[in-house]
């Protein structure tokens, strides 16, 4: 099936690339959170956006999480509405340190840049206020694969068409010039000031975009005194490179998937990790073709089989975010939970827009 007939089918289930989230039910169980003030634990993980992929839905914001550690600010991703969530959560943006990126799709990345021009736009507190925002992503990928099934597709940026998270920031504040611009004659921040990109060096394990996540060990990613970060490279369809990443604090670990299918990465990356946050989907309930399922399994991790990943890495606690649903519907999170629980000796979340789970 060509790709565009392959997506066409994956919408009529719900589903699309990252495949498309459905609500949480009226009879899904309260979510676990705290009664304190945000920021105010020591360490403390705020969902801003659990639904996976790139369609947007009107109550439900993409993937973003927030790791709050002794009131420092690190994101994990910044899908559709990261910002408008942050500000809700009642994060601060001067409180921001990194963002990191674990690979460059567009329901990762669509409030990226925002962060920089709107937080520049806080006046009483903006981005960059407590000193530069370090990002760290992907590299450039270094080439594209083949089209599924043969034939060719059309190709946006001949000259680069697959720059790294440098090319694209400096594109986007190309792009954003003449508003940062005029903002600027008005009093306000230089976007870009606080902009510090650091592409992650992957060790030579041969991997590339024909070899996109092999069997390895987790390497250093950067550490500031707060946090240590540590990835691995992670197998998502064709995406290059696609990072997990592991934050360890005085306070404990919490170890983020990021998008994957099954890999034996993730419980080397995760092991004895207090948290683990990993992407899940659900494909029951529903007559998908052979062919549409192993695409679908291609990127991603079913519900009912990440609880045995979590218990192979040791994790304290299993958290479901980017969630996806292949059933039309609101998301019944009780049928959910037992679906993770499955094989796993652990506490579950399924999560949900801007819960907070405090881990000490």
């Amino acid at each position: 099936m060509a790709r565009r007939g392959l997506l066409a089918g994956l919408g009529g289930v719900g589903l699309t690339l990252g495949l498309a989230a459905c609500g949480q039910s009226a009879e899904a169980p309260a979510p676990t959170t705290t009664a304190h003030p945000v920021g105010s634990a020591k360490l403390e993980l705020i969902l801003l956006g659990t639904r996976a992929g790139p369609p947007p839905a009107a109550d439900q914001a993409g993937i973003s999480t927030a790791l709050v550690v002794d009131g420092h600010t690190y994101l994990i991703d910044c899908g559709r509405g990261s910002v408008s969530q942050f500000a809700k959560a009642g994060l601060k943006f001067a409180s921001i340190r990194s963002i990191f990126l674990t690979h460059l799709h567009i329901d990762h990345l669509a409030d990226y840049y925002n962060y920089f021009v709107l937080g520049a736009a806080n006046f009483a507190e903006p981005l960059g206020a407590s000193g530069l925002v370090s990002v760290y992503g992907p590299g450039p990928a270094g080439g594209l694969p083949p089209k599924p099934g043969g034939g060719t597709a059309p190709t946006v940026a001949t000259a680069d068409p697959t720059p790294g998270t440098k090319a694209m920031t400096d594109n986007l504040n190309a792009a954003f010039a003449y508003s940062s611009n005029a903002l600027m004659l008005a009093g306000g921040a230089n976007p870009t000031a606080p902009i510090d990109v650091h592409e992650i060096a992957i060790p030579p394990i041969g991997a590339d975009f024909t070899n996109r996540a092999p069997v390895m060990q987790p390497f250093p990613v950067m550490s500031d005194g707060t946090v240590t970060v540590s990835a691995i490279l992670v197998p998502h369809g064709p995406v290059f490179p696609a990072f997990a990443f592991r934050f360890d604090t005085a306070y404990g670990s919490v170890t983020f998937s990021g998008d994957t299918t099954y890999t034996d990465n993730i419980p080397t990356l995760a092991k004895n990790t207090d948290v683990l946050v990993h992407e899940a989907i659900n494909m029951e309930g529903t007559s998908l073709s052979p062919e549409l399922r192993n695409h679908s399994l291609e990127s991603h991790v079913e519900v009912q089989k990440v609880g045995a990943i979590a218990q192979r890495s040791g994790a304290r606690k299993l958290v479901l975010s980017h969630i996806a649903d292949s059933r039309p519907g609101p998301l019944d999170a009780r049928q959910w939970h037992a679906w993770a629980q499955q094989g796993y000796d652990g506490e579950v979340i399924v999560g949900a827009d801007l819960q907070t789970i405090v881990v000490k």
